[in-house]
């Protein structure tokens, strides 16, 4: 799959910085990441472009170096199902790299992203240079795919209350600030979006934010942000140790 994104020229940006961002480089040392970063080809998409469909073959590892996407499925009833959402530092493509697959999900960004992503050949030559990359991926891969089995099956087995609190502490730890009176999280999703990841109504998500509001659990502080105001009873409520 060609990247259709609008590139920038990478001798004349600041290419290396997408590296310190990303935890599959974190083994590596300036020198290395300065080399890799001769590598980088960098892709800019707008809010609501599809980075990605499904059944690409994509020829690169893509890595997301600012703002946030989601990976999403049609079900067989043409309903939305979010499967991931990437932040900084998360990756995509690596499937085809590895195994030669195609994408079995679309990607979409969420508001103005910029990538940098890696061709197969360029990638190879990594992993055999340096091993620590390999491992990397493979330990961020098994993350992903138990992130994934735990949110299908809290869809038969958690209350909606549990999994509404997960998915709030996963948007927590990846886009959270924290601050006197607890965190703030910028959303990246609506709540029509949020209800597409969990499965529900979109007035279940609503009203169930109202309930954590109500309960002192989170603050609204407008359609896109919230507090978090009482961290161990959302730990509690999301199954939390």
């Amino acid at each position: 799959m060609e990247i259709i994104g609008s590139t920038c020229d990478c001798g004349r940006c600041k290419h290396d910085i997408c590296m310190h961002r990303v935890p599959i480089f974190s083994t590596l040392n300036e020198k290395e990441i300065i080399n890799i970063a001769e590598l980088i080809n960098h892709h800019n998409y707008k809010k609501g472009e599809i980075v990605v469909n499904e059944g690409d073959n994509i020829d690169s590892i893509i890595i997301m170096n600012q703002g946030s996407a989601k990976a999403f499925k049609y079900t067989l009833e043409g309903r939305e199902q979010i499967l991931y959402i990437f932040a900084e530092g998360d990756f995509f493509g690596e499937k085809n790299l590895l195994s030669n697959q195609t994408t079995t999900f679309y990607v979409e960004a969420l508001q103005d992203i910029k990538t940098c992503s890696l061709s197969r050949t360029q990638f190879n030559k990594l992993i055999h240079k340096y091993p620590d990359i390999g491992i990397k991926i493979i330990d961020e891969l098994g993350k992903r795919l138990a992130r994934l089995e735990n949110s299908l099956q809290s869809m038969g087995v958690r209350n909606v209350d549990a999994r509404l609190g997960s998915l709030l502490i996963d948007f927590q730890e990846k886009f959270g600030v924290n601050v006197s009176e607890g965190t703030i999280i910028q959303l990246p999703l609506s709540r029509e979006g949020m209800a597409n990841y969990l499965g529900v109504a979109r007035e279940t998500v609503s009203r169930k934010l109202g309930q954590f509001e109500h309960e002192g659990i989170i603050r609204t502080i407008n359609n896109k942000s919230i507090l978090i105001t009482d961290q161990t009873s959302l730990n509690i409520l999301a199954g939390v140790v």
